[in-house]
């Protein structure tokens, strides 16, 4: 009798357990929903007054005045326009970070939506249009939905929550970003201390992308970003009549011996067991007429790997090919390679432990990346210091042909308003889950 009264218990505990899940469930589902409005408006106006990295300043205000009127803590003085803020749980536990990045790109917009940007700034000293072309208007938006939730709801947190509001990740609008890198987005928000006061175990990010229905979740553990480093060549010869190459020396030459010696570090230096890696040569430029050997040849470039093995090597390898390339045509040439990001690499106890997450955030709509995508996010910097999990969020309306959905940084792209209500409720289980594998995640980072 008094083991069945046990099975009993164990029964009915099990049952108050689905109960109470199902009940938070349905409360942070409500919750998004309620704040999908406000949301969308923010989105909105963020995106129609666009600024360029390291000039969000506006955006940097409406951030502040956001969180300040949630009853969040404010700090700011990290990187000219980032914003920290802090919001303890009413429960002691772990400090856990949201990232949302504020930039916007140097093009025009050709999207026609009735809140389009028609803005412009200085880019580098040239006047450009402005338009969040990558979906951080989005991620801003979803962001502070995110956190008024939480801050409504404080009691039901268990640690403390840190969002990030980051500029710069597509770069300076104001530097050189080949030659003052470090100045800029994630880099310049760590070296300013933005985690000196409160420092985070964990940090969450999502991105939105074009051709993944909304409301759904892409992932996949390992990497998920491959990293991307800036390539500056140039080349010096002699400037000769072109009918009498033989009196000078001619950089054009050299360079196309050096673009193609360039792609013998992939093919036979890299280990590709390892992974991937790319090296593109985007932009030549040389020369003043057809008749004309110049003097010299400037080239830009990037390089991009998944796999920090390969990356190593072509940045070592790299420079003594093309060195030696300029070296065989009787030139000199000056190579200089500028970071920008490491792999952006998720947590692989992190991931496995936060996917019922996912799967709860968007309704069972999520999928695991066969590959990660070639593309490239300062997040890395945040993943070098602590546990961290960065996922997609679909952004095309799900009756549109995915395959013809305008890419991000295309001037067409769009954000479906419909996915910012999955990206503030994914935003808000990741802080209300997280404590219950803090311990697990915490172990295997450490081990």
């Amino acid at each position: 009798m008094l083991k069945m009264q046990k099975i009993a218990q164990f029964i009915l505990m099990g049952l108050a357990l689905t109960i109470s899940e199902v009940t938070l469930a349905d409360w942070i589902k409500e919750a998004a929903t309620s704040e999908e409005g406000k949301t969308i408006q923010l989105r909105q106006h963020i995106h129609q007054y666009p600024e360029l990295g390291n000039m969000e300043i506006e955006t940097s205000k409406l951030v502040q005045k956001e969180l300040k009127s949630y009853g969040i803590e404010v700090k700011t003085g990290f990187a000219k326009t980032g914003v920290i803020g802090i919001l303890k749980g009413n429960q002691p536990g772990p400090i856990m970070a949201l990232r949302a990045d504020m930039d916007a790109l140097p093009m025009v917009e050709k999207t026609q939506l009735s809140f389009a940007s028609k803005a412009q700034a200085m880019y580098q000293g040239k006047n450009s249009h402005v338009m969040h072309a990558c979906g951080h208007d989005a991620h801003t938006a979803m962001l502070l939905g995110a956190a008024k939730v939480l801050a409504e709801n404080r009691d039901k947190i268990i640690g403390t929550v840190v969002f990030v509001f980051q500029p710069a990740e597509e770069g300076g609008a104001d530097i050189d970003n080949f030659s003052q890198g470090e100045q800029i987005g994630s880099r310049k928000m760590i070296a300013d201390g933005a985690f000196k006061q409160v420092t985070p175990e964990v940090i969450f990010g999502l991105h939105v992308i074009a051709g993944i229905p909304s409301g759904h979740l892409h992932y996949k553990s390992g990497a998920i970003l491959n990293s991307a480093d800036n390539l500056r060549i140039t080349v010096q010869g002699s400037q000769v009549h072109g009918s009498m190459p033989w009196a000078g020396r001619d950089p054009i030459v050299a360079a196309a011996q050096m673009i193609n010696n360039a792609q013998t570090v992939i093919s036979r230096r890299s280990d590709l067991s390892q992974g991937m890696g790319v090296v593109s040569i985007g932009q030549i430029q040389a020369g003043t007429a057809g008749n004309i050997i110049p003097e010299q040849v400037n080239m830009l470039g990037t390089i991009r790997s998944n796999s920090e093995k390969i990356r190593a090597t072509i940045l070592k390898t790299l420079p003594e090919i093309l060195q030696h390339t300029a070296a065989a045509n009787d030139v000199t040439t000056k190579v200089e390679i500028s970071p920008y990001a490491p792999v952006t690499m998720n947590d692989a106890t992190l991931t496995e432990a936060m996917t019922p997450t996912l799967q709860q955030a968007a309704n069972g709509n999520t999928k695991i990346l066969a590959n990660n995508a070639s593309a490239s996010e300062d997040f890395a910097y945040y993943g070098k210091l602590m546990p961290s999990l960065f996922v997609f969020l679909g952004a095309t309306p799900q009756d549109q042909d995915m395959t013809k959905a305008a890419p991000n940084h295309s001037p067409y792209f769009i954000v479906d308003n419909a996915t910012l209500k999955t990206g503030v409720e994914t935003h808000v289980r990741f802080i209300l889950d997280y404590p219950k594998v803090a311990n697990q995640v915490q172990r295997s980072w450490k081990d």
